[in-house]
């Protein structure tokens, strides 16, 4: 049994770990080329944020980039950063190996929709050469936007590569996404060509998007090519077929491009309004995951990186990236618990992972459960990776105890915004309980308290005081940067807020209790509530909505609550609740079903018309209003008497 203190050291790391890890090829490429030695992890940190420029061109050099470069970082302000200015290259011409890795593994796709498929480094150049000929034949190019409605198969990969080696700029949404929640994203970007998949099966399910990408095709007018990808029993009538696109050959090529040329863009979960369409750029997307995968993953070549997500969430996008490192990526689509808990488990067995990427829900679940992973065969796995909520103590005991400290568990934390980690763990720093390791190399991250001090020990706002590579190129529909300033710089003028509450410990290591805005997190992915609201109060009965997430503090998925005002002459009955939880399922996800919908007369707001949605999150929690909630800044406090009411009925449940 490992020690329940909170913050005990689980696991350090291992003797050899210099000799046997892709951190300790790095750091022994530092002494031999650099002439640079490094004590311990904390030592190596330093003087990557101590020393920028050294320690970006130290990942350039020693991962192989393509091209040269003349001046690293030509201005440090935040924001307004200008890396390796000059420089031209491609991001995907590094993902796609050279001759001597064609009959190297490169994708492993498992679905419940189709049989396996596996592809080698030599397969997935030809197709997306053929995929590239196609998309430029669609008058795909430079700056031209390709969308993806595409789960995670091989074809949205081919597709992203041949999109990006074209220099155009791709985004994707999973295909659980209703219509309002991919027309938010899509149609801020106005693409010119959709590739789509008319259905797949979710565990049993069939699920037939046809009626749902008609909207979206007609909410999209800029599209003028839909391209359909086979998959599934469902067609789609109209559109161009992938096979067609495919049908042409020409020698693999790579279109050079400037360091922060957009490569994607990435959307935020929308909880202000509509999603921000964020731009990353092909030089910072490359450094940030060279780096990632290498020095916080150990991901090496031959190795097969299984990380469970969807297309519509970073992780995809860095999933993606193992090909770097020339690892097989193992691609799944479908439901992750179907046909029970041991699914994930099974799958990493299947195709003999060395990572597994996870969430904190799924391994509380596996405890609560008596799920053994042992059982199946994954003796394969050296890295257990989890992100998108923290992990409790127990969840750390419990890999402890199943799978030994030849694992090394890696809890980490990051952010769309900068499509990589600001926190985590490597082989070369111990794992801390309830804990995550320390900040990344390169990523100069504290906490700060409302005035702008940096605070130890304490809960307070993360903050990035440095420059990173992958921070936003810009945003979508922002000509002055005035929405990209306020997103992050608002609070501290020239630090990044992330909008995370944090404690770091005098060693490093660091708890995130939560964020620090609005956002709703229901099972590790992050949820806006303007989605919910855009949905909700379309209904003719109802006037106005809340919702608020009360998170587990055990890790399980919490309760995601949903509060009306109903139109005179409504009721709240079973059959308008039925039509909620279908309309929230229908037009957004799974996910955004809320476990309770209540009636309430009137949703507070603050004067200036803002929803008091964290004070009165606070107030379920039990809080007194009167600590969290001033009544001169209320339009309606009568209204906060209510919820708590309701926050003493469920005292005594």
């Amino acid at each position: 049994m490992s020690d329940a203190t909170a913050g005990a050291v689980l696991r350090e790391p291992a003797d050899d770990v210099l000799d046997t890890t892709a951190i300790g090829r790095y750091v022994r490429w530092l002494a031999a080329e650099r002439g640079l030695s490094f004590e311990n992890y904390d030592a190596l940190w330093r003087w990557s944020v101590d020393e920028p420029e050294a320690f970006w061109a130290s990942i350039w050099d020693h991962f192989g980039v393509r091209g040269s470069y003349d001046t690293v970082l030509a201005s440090a302000q935040m924001p307004g950063a200008r890396w390796f200015p000059g420089v031209r290259l491609n991001y995907a011409e590094h993902l796609m190996g050279s001759d001597e890795d064609v009959d190297q593994l490169a994708v492993i796709a498992h679905s419940q929709t189709r049989d396996p498929v596996e592809l080698t480094f030599g397969q997935l150049r030809e197709r997306v050469a053929r995929a590239r000929v196609g998309l430029r034949r669609l008058g795909v190019g430079p700056g031209v936007r390709v969308v993806a409605y595409l789960p995670n198969i091989p074809e949205a990969l081919v597709a992203f590569l041949a999109t990006a080696s074209l220099g155009a700029i791709w985004a994707s949404c999973a295909p659980e996404f209703g219509p309002r929640s991919v027309l938010d994203r899509f149609a801020q970007i106005e693409p010119t060509v959709l590739l789509a998949v008319a259905g797949y099966s979710y565990g049993a399910k069939d699920v037939d998007k046809r009626a749902e990408l008609a909207t979206i095709r007609g909410g999209l007018p800029t599209v003028r090519h839909v391209v359909a990808v086979p998959y599934g029993s469902h067609q789609l009538d109209g559109a161009l077929a992938w096979d067609d696109l495919l049908a042409e050959f020409d020698p693999l090529e790579f279109d050079p491009v400037a360091f922060d040329h957009p490569l994607y863009v990435l959307f935020s979960s929308g909880t202000t309004g509509l999603p921000k369409a964020i731009v990353h750029g092909h030089g910072g997307v490359l450094l940030e995951h060279l780096k990632t995968h290498a020095l916080n993953l150990d991901t090496r070549p031959g190795d097969r990186v299984l990380w469970l997500t969807t297309t519509a969430w970073t992780m995809w996008n860095i999933l993606v990236s193992g090909l770097l490192h020339r690892a097989a990526i193992v691609l799944f689509d479908g439901n992750p618990l179907w046909p029970d808990r041991y699914a994930q488990w099974q799958l990493a067995a299947d195709t003999r992972a060395t990572l597994l990427g996870t969430s904190p829900a799924y391994l509380m679940a596996c405890r609560k459960e008596g799920v053994e992973p042992a059982q199946r065969d994954v003796g394969a796995l050296r890295t257990l990776g989890t992100t998108g909520a923290p992990l409790p103590g127990e969840g750390y005991d419990w890999v402890l105890e199943r799978l030994g400290d030849r694992v090394l568990l890696n809890s980490m934390s990051g952010g769309t915004d900068v499509c990589g980690g600001f926190v985590a763990g490597s082989p070369w720093q111990p794992v801390y309980r309830g804990e995550l390791s320390g900040p990344c190399l390169g990523v100069d991250v504290t906490a700060f308290d409302p005035e702008g001090n940096e605070i130890i020990g304490e809960l307070g706002e993360l903050v990035i005081r440095a420059p990173m590579p992958s921070m936003p190129v810009r945003f979508w529909n922002d000509p002055d940067g005035s929405r990209y300033r306020s997103a992050y710089f608002d609070m501290y003028p020239g630090v990044w807020r992330h909008g995370d509450w944090v404690v770091f410990r005098e060693r490093g290591s660091c708890v995130i209790t939560g964020r620090s805005d609005a956002t709703l997190n229901r099972g590790g992915v992050r949820l806006g509530t303007a989605e919910f609201y855009s949905v909700v109060e379309e209904l003719p009965e109802v006037a106005d909505s809340l919702v608020v997430h009360l998170e587990d503090s055990g890790g399980g998925p919490g309760e995601l609550l949903l509060f009306v005002a109903l139109r005179e002459g409504a009721s709240l009955d079973d059959g308008l609740r039925d039509r909620i939880r279908t309309a929230l399922r229908g037009e957004l996800s799974p996910r955004h079903v809320p476990d309770g919908i209540d009636e309430v007369p009137a949703v507070p707001r603050t004067l200036t018309g803002k929803k008091l949605e964290t004070p009165l999150k606070q107030v379920l929690r039990g809080r007194p209003a009167a600590d969290v909630i001033s009544a001169d800044a209320v339009s309606d406090h009568h209204a906060v008497a209510v919820f708590t009411e309701l926050a003493h009925r469920r005292t005594q449940r």
